[in-house]
C-alpha cells in the first residue's frame, strides 16, 4: 500500500510538473483540444445524430428517451405518479421488516395470512446500503451542475418555456427510472466479498439471455460498460472539477492564477480518494449527510428569493406558459423550446441512461420493485424540484432587472452575453449572477454548493465507472485501483485545463449509454410490472388475486 501511495503520488507531481511546462509553451488545454477536437467532433456527431422536424434538427437519441419514458408511464399505469406515496415511504424505511420475514404461514399460525410479523424470520438481507444512501448515492450524480448550470443554459436558449418541458420530461424519466432501477436489483450480483454488482451490464447480459438473446445481450452490455467508463471519466468527472475549479478561482479572484485550478485539482482528487477507496458503503454514508445539505443551501435560497419576489411570480408563470405554447407563433419554436427542454431534463436527471441503477442495485431488499419505487423520486427531486427552483430565479430576476441580466436565446459557443457589462458567462457564471442580483455575496454560498455538488458527483461516478471497469478487465483489487488512480488523475486534468471537446465526447459517451439501455429496458418491461405486483401485495397495498 505504501508503494502504491508513493507510485500515485510521484504520478501526480510528474503531470503537474507536465501540465506547467506545456502551459508556459502552448498551453494544455490548447493542445489537448488540437488532438481531441476531430475525434470529439465525429463521436459526437454519431450520437447525436439529428433528423429535422419542421425546420428543427432533433437527435435521435432525444426521441428514444421521450418515447421510452413515455411508454414505461403508460405501461405501468402511471405508476410514477400513483405510487409517490409509497416511494415516499420506502425510503423512509416503512416497509423495511418485509425484507426480514418472509411471507409463508409458521405451523400453529391462529391468523394465517394476517400480521407479516407472525411468518418466518428470513435470513441477512443481501444489500450494502440503505434505500435512503443508495437513493442519495444515485441523486447526488445527477443533482449537482446539470441543475445549475445546464437549466440556465436551457431558460437563455429556449427562454421561459422550457421550464413546462423540463417538469414534463421530469415525470416521464421518473418512469424510465423505476424500471431501470427494478431490473438493476433483480439481475445483480454478489461477490465473494459481499460487493453488489449491478446495473444495465447486468440486466442486458443476464435478462435477454432468459429470452434466448444471450449473445445479443452481452454485445449491448459490453458496449454500455465501456460507455460508462468514459462518462465517468468526462461529464461525471473532469466537467464536474472544471465547474467547481471555475467557480472557485471566479470567487477568489484567480482567473489568471497557474497554479489554482492544478492545486484546486490536487486537493479534490485527495478527498475524492480518501472516500472512494471505501466503495459504496462510505459513498452512501457520505451522500446521506452532503445531498440534503446541499439540498437545503440551494433550494432554501431559491426559495428565499422567490417569496421575496411574490408580487413577481405571477408575471414569470406567464412568461413560461406563453413560452412553452407560443414560441415564436410557429411549429418550430415550440418544437426548439420543447427539445431544449427536454434535452437539458435528460442531461440533468440521467433517465434512461441507466447509470443510477447501478447505484441503487447495491441497496439492501428482497424485492427489486421496492428500489425501483424509490428511485422514482430521484427525477422528481432533480428536474421538477430543483431545476424549476433554479429556473423560477432566473426568470423572476430578469423580469425584476427589465431583461438586463440577460437576453433570451443570446448565445453563443453555448455561453450567454450579458447585455449590462457585454460580458460572455458559462451556465454556473449567469445561475450566479441571477442569484446574487437577489441576494448581494450569494456566490460564497453557491461556490460552497457548486463544490459540493461536484464533489458528490464524482463520488457517485467513480462507483458508476468501476462497476463498468470491472465488467469489462475483471474483479480484482489491482483492477479497481488502477482504475481509482486513473479517476483521480482526470480529477487534477479537470481543474486545471479548459476542456470543451472532452465534455462534447463525455456527454455523447453518456447519451450512448441510452440506446442498449432502452432497448433492454423495453425487453425486460414485463419483469418490472411482475415485480411491481408482488412488493406490491407484501406491503398490503395491493390484494393478492385467488
Amino acid at each position: 500500500m505504501k508503494k502504491l501511495i508513493t507510485s500515485t503520488f510521484l504520478l501526480f507531481s510528474n503531470f503537474l510538473l507536465f501540465a506547467q511546462e506545456t502551459s508556459e509553451k502552448t498551453g494544455i488545454d490548447q493542445m489537448i483540444e488540437e488532438w481531441f477536437a476531430p475525434f470529439s467532433a465525429k463521436v459526437t456527431a454519431i450520437v447525436f445524430y439529428s433528423i429535422p422536424v419542421g425546420d428543427k434538427d432533433v437527435p435521435i437519441v432525444l426521441f428514444v428517451l421521450i418515447l421510452g419514458a413515455l411508454w414505461f408511464t403508460l405501461y405501468n399505469k402511471f405508476a410514477n405518479i400513483r405510487l409517490l406515496g409509497v416511494a415516499l415511504k420506502a425510503t423512509r424505511g416503512d416497509y423495511d421488516e418485509i425484507d426480514h420475514h418472509g411471507a409463508d404461514v409458521m405451523a400453529g399460525d391462529p391468523t394465517p395470512g394476517g400480521d407479516v410479523f407472525e411468518t418466518i424470520q428470513k435470513e441477512e438481507v443481501v444489500g450494502e446500503v440503505t434505500h435512503f444512501q443508495a437513493l442519495t448515492a444515485a441523486l447526488s450524480a445527477t443533482v449537482g451542475l446539470g441543475n445549475i448550470a445546464g437549466v440556465a443554459v436551457a431558460i437563455a436558449v429556449g427562454g421561459p418555456g422550457a421550464t413546462i418541458w423540463m417538469i414534463l420530461a421530469g415525470f416521464l424519466g421518473m418512469s424510465t427510472k423505476l424500471v431501470e432501477a427494478t431490473l438493476g436489483v433483480k439481475y445483480r450480483e454478489v461477490g465473494k466479498d459481499g460487493k453488489i454488482y449491478g446495473g444495465p451490464m447486468y440486466y442486458l447480459s443476464k435478462g435477454l439471455k432468459g429470452y434466448k438473446m444471450g449473445g445479443f445481450g452481452k454485445i449491448l452490455a459490453i458496449f454500455f460498460a465501456i460507455m460508462v467508463v468514459g462518462g465517468s471519466f468526462g461529464g461525471g468527472n473532469m466537467f464536474q472539477a472544471n465547474q467547481a475549479a471555475s467557480q472557485f478561482k471566479l470567487l477568489f479572484n484567480l482567473q489568471d492564477s497557474t497554479w489554482a485550478g492544478a492545486g484546486f485539482g490536487v486537493f479534490a482528487a485527495i478527498l475524492v480518494g480518501l472516500v472512494i477507496i471505501g466503495g459504496i458503503k462510505r459513498i452512501g454514508k457520505i451522500t446521506e449527510k452532503i445531498v440534503p445539505f446541499m439540498a437545503i443551501i440551494y433550494v432554501g435560497a431559491a426559495l428565499i428569493i422567490i417569496v421575496l419576489n411574490f408580487s413577481v411570480i405571477p408575471d414569470a408563470i406567464v412568461q413560461i406558459w406563453n413560452g412553452a405554447f407560443e414560441a415564436d407563433a410557429a411549429l418550430g419554436g415550440l418544437i426548439g423550446v420543447l427539445i431544449v427542454g427536454f434535452q437539458r431534463a435528460a442531461f440533468s436527471n440521467e433517465a434512461g441512461v441507466g447509470s443510477a441503477s447501478i447505484a441503487h442495485a447495491a441497496v439492501k431488499t428482497r424485492y427489486p420493485a421496492s428500489e425501483g419505487i424509490v428511485a422514482s423520486i430521484g427525477p422528481f427531486v432533480d428536474t421538477v424540484i430543483i431545476c424549476t427552483m433554479t429556473a423560477l430565479v432566473i426568470i423572476i430576476m430578469n423580469i425584476k432587472t427589465v431583461g438586463s441580466l440577460f437576453a433570451y436565446g443570446d448565445v453563443v459557443n453555448k455561453e450567454v452575453l450579458l447585455n449590462s457589462t457585454g460580458q460572455r458567462i458559462g451556465g454556473v457564471d449567469l445561475t450566479s449572477v441571477a442569484f446574487d442580483a437577489a441576494i448581494p455575496n450569494f456566490s460564497i454560498l453557491l461556490t460552497i454548493a457548486v463544490i459540493l455538488f461536484a464533489f458528490s458527483s464524482m463520488l457517485s461516478w467513480s462507483y458508476y465507472g468501476i462497476q463498468g471497469w470491472t465488467y469489462v478487465f475483471g474483479r480484482s483489487r489491482k483492477t479497481e485501483i488502477t482504475y481509482k488512480i486513473l479517476f483521480l488523475l482526470f480529477v487534477i486534468i479537470g481543474s486545471s485545463a479548459s476542456l470543451d471537446s472532452v465534455i462534447d465526447f463525455s456527454d455523447a459517451m453518456i447519451f450512448a449509454m441510452v440506446f442498449p439501455n432502452v432497448i433492454g429496458l423495453i425487453i425486460l418491461a414485463p419483469q418490472v410490472r411482475s415485480e411491481i405486483d408482488r412488493y406490491l401485495i407484501a406491503i398490503g397495498h395491493k390484494k393478492k388475486k385467488e
